[in-house]
């Protein structure tokens, strides 16, 4: 199948990129605007591919979404451009509802106008798969799940403009039956993720000898999935998914966030002693929450488990060794992102 990827630059659409050049063979085409998360050092290792192109667009700009759909003519388009960092949704939110609502709503009406050119069986073989985040859900309490059917209750402005682009694909499913999906997953980490969210700002922060800054408590509840995992749910969801359906995808992980930033620290211990023989985890400070912090995700993945047969392979201990050891061995790829692009400093303090 030819796939068109949204924000193929970004984490984890550079992650669905390499998965699905390498393990299958599909044709993708890699939309990207290249902001400052994407880098196209990403997907560098198949580039070469003749099964991948690249186009440097925005999914705000109807013209330009046309025409590589119209070049293209995917079978698949799988949306994954969105701002995603909470810290900057909260100073600045407007770039979130632009790229994330605006964006979204770009997609689908050009995407239904190319469905509708469709012969009659390439119409029904036709799937646009949005990609969104367990955060649209709010917040649990000490015990719980979220399903499918677990109400939206958004608390901050990114998972709020994530919460209007998911309704705004199931309206365009429901009203104009394009054939769509809708994936929810927890927190990712993994190789290549920007050097702002907190597993590899830990990394970096360790490694510069500078406080590992964790937010109040460090008690906030996260359900982590590896990257490798997640993408292998994409393919699965676009390729097998009932149309209309929304999926779940989480890697039955629950960590608190003092506990992640400890087995980070408990990893570099390991594989590159601090000079002082203390350990890394003695970096750790306590500053000021993100207002409105969400106290706990996680997420029932049993649907996908079910009709689709997806589990995650990677539990949170083996996932977070690889990631780690991947950053260690690749420092050539984040120090100039951090350098350049200040991915290292603090926001989302609404002052």
């Amino acid at each position: 199948m030819r796939i068109l990827v949204t924000g193929g630059a970004g984490f984890i659409g550079s992650a669905l990129i390499r998965h699905l050049i390498e393990e299958s063979g599909h044709e993708v085409l890699n939309f990207d605007k290249l902001t400052y998360a994407g880098t196209l050092s990403t997907v560098a290792t198949v580039a070469q591919s003749d099964r991948y192109r690249f186009v440097q667009g925005d999914v705000c700009d109807a013209e330009a979404v046309r025409a590589a759909i119209a070049s293209f003519r995917p079978d698949v388009i799988t949306h994954l451009a969105a701002e995603s960092h909470v810290d900057r949704s909260i100073d600045g939110p407007g770039a979130f509802i632009q790229t994330n609502v605006v964006g979204t709503f770009t997609m689908l009406s050009e995407a239904r106008s190319y469905w509708l050119t469709l012969d009659e069986s390439a119409r029904q073989a036709f799937r646009f798969h949005h990609i969104s985040t367990d955060e649209v859900y709010g917040s649990l309490g000490e015990t719980g799940l979220f399903t499918e059917e677990t109400p939206y209750d958004p608390r901050s402005p990114y998972s709020a403009s994530k919460a209007g682009s998911d309704h705004l694909v199931s309206a365009w499913g429901h009203t104009y039956g394009l054939p769509v999906l809708i994936t929810n997953c927890s927190n990712n980490y993994g190789p290549y993720h920007f050097p702002e969210k907190l597993v590899p700002l830990m990394i970096v922060k360790a490694l510069a000898g500078e406080t590992l800054p964790v937010y109040g408590k460090g008690d906030q509840v996260r359900d982590w999935l590896y990257v490798e995992d997640h993408v292998r749910a994409l393919q699965a969801v676009f390729e097998r998914g009932v149309p209309g359906r929304t999926y779940n995808v989480g890697g039955n992980n629950e960590m608190q966030n003092l506990e992640v930033v400890q087995a980070v620290s408990a990893h570099l211990d390991r594989l590159r002693p601090r000079a002082d023989g203390q350990s890394y985890s003695t970096q750790i400070g306590y500053v000021a929450d993100r207002p409105g912090h969400d106290m706990r995700y996680a997420i029932d993945a049993s649907r996908i488990r079910a009709e689709l047969g997806w589990s995650a392979r990677e539990t949170f201990a083996s996932g977070i060794a690889k990631t780690v050891e991947w950053y260690l061995a690749n420092e050539n790829w984040w120090r100039p992102i951090v350098a350049e692009r200040q991915a290292d400093a603090r926001r989302g303090l609404a002052v």
